[in-house]
């Protein structure tokens, strides 16, 4: 007997989640209703596809197969769906994108909004995490990244150049004295990643300007900025940010300015899929948009 979609649906959600719980409540059905249906469909196909673990359901190696099989039928189906649906004027139906926390709390919050308003009966959704998102496993639909990877099935596309400085409020100035070169950074508090989670060597700021030493770091850029805004020490901030804290001047301008780019990045089975095509451009043109908005803000 063959295993339905249906079955084959309830089964990619568990092994995404690796839980039957956080799978039902995704699915809208109930825990126990996940349980026999995996029960069902290992019925069907003879064979073992998770086992229980500390961490939660685990994959088997005949499991990693089912869902190799299963996320090509799921992007059969989505692209069935795009073509019914992608023609229509406006778009509908659930879209996430996967973004490093700096795009997802500054540039995201106003580009999805004006994606939303032009197509209300879409449901956008920020997935905002401090790692790289996995879009085999469908984490996402579609992901920002700070890199393009070189990896597996995806499609790549640049959508923006975005520029970084050294700040600091004039009060921690004012308390500490003047900041004239690089070197003079070693006599101040440092605020920036945690080193050991650094999730792409792209972030890597304050390496690139010769500090080895952090005195405060967070893996969010929003904490680090809030940190710098209450006036305890400095940090690299993209210039897209400097807007939103308006008691952040840039320091060191001649000395400290970094380039970095944003990528969009897809399923390589999604090509053909119209509905994400749309909403991938109109994306891209917004954070483009948003970037060059913000930059110049910071400038005055």
């Amino acid at each position: 007997m063959n295993p339905n979609w249906d079955d084959i649906r309830i089964f990619l959600a568990v092994a995404r989640e690796e839980s039957l719980s956080s799978a039902g409540r995704i699915l809208k059905i109930d825990p126990a209703t996940v349980g026999r249906r995996i029960a069902r469909l290992e019925t069907t196909l003879d064979a073992l596809l998770f086992t229980k673990s500390q961490q939660g359901y685990v994959l088997t190696a005949i499991g990693e197969r089912l869902l190799e099989h299963g996320l090509q039928a799921e992007e059969a189906m989505r692209a069935a769906a795009g073509a019914m649906t992608g023609s229509t004027k406006s778009l509908s139906g659930q879209i996430r994108i996967g973004a490093p926390d700096g795009s997802a709390n500054y540039l995201l919050p106003q580009v999805c909004a004006k994606i939303s308003d032009a197509n209300p009966d879409l449901d956008i959704q920020i997935l905002a995490l401090p790692r790289i998102i996995n879009l085999s496993r469908r984490e996402a639909d579609m992901a920002v990244t700070v890199s393009a990877p070189t990896a597996g099935k995806l499609l790549v596309k640049k959508i923006s150049d975005y520029k970084l400085h050294m700040v600091a409020t004039q009060d921690y100035l004012d308390r500490k004295g003047p900041i004239q070169s690089v070197a003079d950074l070693s006599q101040h508090r440092l605020i920036g990643y945690i080193p050991d989670m650094i999730f792409d060597r792209e972030l890597d700021y304050l390496n690139d300007i010769g500090v080895d030493r952090v005195a405060l770091a967070s893996n969010s850029v929003s904490v680090q900025l809030r940190q710098v805004s209450s006036g305890t020490g400095l940090c690299v901030a993209h210039d897209f940010t400097l807007p939103f804290h308006p008691n952040l001047q840039k320091i060191l301008t001649d000395q400290v300015s970094l380039t970095r780019s944003f990528y969009l990045v897809r399923h390589q089975g999604d090509q053909r899929n119209e509905r994400l095509n749309r909403f991938a451009e109109a994306l891209t043109r917004g954070i483009r948009d948003e970037v060059a908005r913000l930059e110049a803000a910071a400038e005055t």
